[in-house]
């Protein structure tokens, strides 16, 4: 989009048509994940948890306070990583985050916060902005990637899943072929990457002080920590009987396979779910339960702060610099 040649009032007008379809399109998405899911009828899920008594005044406090600290330690580690291409403030790294989530809340694999987040700096500044935004959200991957392998061992060790290697090991010799011309091509310096040759990638991230690389992933694990703490505790308020070391071997082997299976956004929620109902059975959890966890989970870590993004949405303006 380019709004230079326009007069200041169609500008004015125009950004805030975009700002309000975002916030409408968010609600909707939400409005149509909850309403309109096969695997769980919201109005039965409404029903079982105010039958069942399910949360005292203190078990919401708890499950808002994990919340809370989940989103800090997200919204503490932008404003580090970001740090090499403009210091911030915690409220400005807030607004980003939270308004960046919203703008990203229904596209693929939330890939509409790259440039969301881009958005709020100045033309200059945006390439490397997205640079970052990728940094650290490979630092969380990596953390889940890293537990999720562990965790996927040890279900395995548990639960005698009968994995066939064979197919295992072909899928990752296919990868480390691919890897392998990967890096060939990289080396002949001739792809570029929005405007960023390799050389100038590998570069980039080279000259990030390794203070806010490390401190980005201790803030990515921390996280890691926190939200999966959070599912175990929902596992306890749906009286599953589970230890934390148990649980946390199941529930690291459903965020490292969700993560990994691409999605689109129409399906993201649903496959999953799906994922997180077939590890669970695995440990005999059922699926109203698993399913229940997922939703909340959800809803306190996407949907409850996306609905505090909106208001940053709605109150965004660009950059004065900017040819937007």
């Amino acid at each position: 989009m380019h709004f230079g040649s326009l007069p200041y009032k169609t500008k004015q007008f125009f950004l805030l048509l975009i700002k309000l379809s975002i916030v409408v399109g968010a609600f909707y998405f939400i409005y149509k994940k909850l309403i309109e899911n096969k695997e769980l009828d919201f109005r039965v899920f409404l029903q079982f948890l105010r039958d069942n008594d399910t949360f005292s005044v203190k078990t919401i406090l708890i499950l808002l306070f994990l919340t809370g600290f989940n989103w800090f330690l997200e919204i503490l580690k932008w404003k580090i990583v970001v740090a090499p291409i403009e210091h911030i403030s915690f409220k400005n790294a807030l607004e980003q985050s939270l308004g960046s989530l919203t703008a990203s809340l229904f596209t693929p694999n939330r890939i509409g916060e790259y440039g969301a987040k881009a958005i709020y700096y100045t033309s200059e500044k945006r390439k490397k902005i997205v640079l970052i935004n990728l940094l650290s959200n490979m630092m969380q991957m990596g953390t889940t990637i890293l537990f999720g392998t562990i965790g996927l061992f040890l279900l395995n060790s548990k639960y005698n899943l009968h994995i066939d290697y064979f197919k295992g090991f072909r899928f990752l010799s296919i990868l480390i072929v691919i890897a392998v011309f990967t890096a060939f091509g990289l080396k002949q310096k001739k792809f570029s990457i929005k405007g960023f040759s390799i050389e100038r990638l590998v570069r980039f991230y080279r000259n990030i002080s390794t203070t806010t690389k490390i401190s980005g992933m201790v803030l990515s694990v921390l996280r890691y920590l926190v939200f999966s703490f959070q599912f175990y505790y929902l596992l306890t308020v749906f009286d599953v009987n589970m230890s934390y070391y148990h649980a946390m071997i199941v529930i690291t082997s459903m965020y490292i396979l969700a993560s990994v299976i691409p999605s689109v956004f129409i399906f993201d929620v649903v496959i999953k779910s799906s994922v997180a109902v077939y590890v669970f059975s695995i440990a005999g959890i059922n699926d109203f339960t698993t399913l229940s966890i997922v939703t909340l989970m959800w809803l306190l870590n996407f949907v409850l702060p996306s609905l505090f993004g909106s208001y940053y949405v709605l109150n965004f303006n660009l950059p004065k610099d900017t040819n937007l």
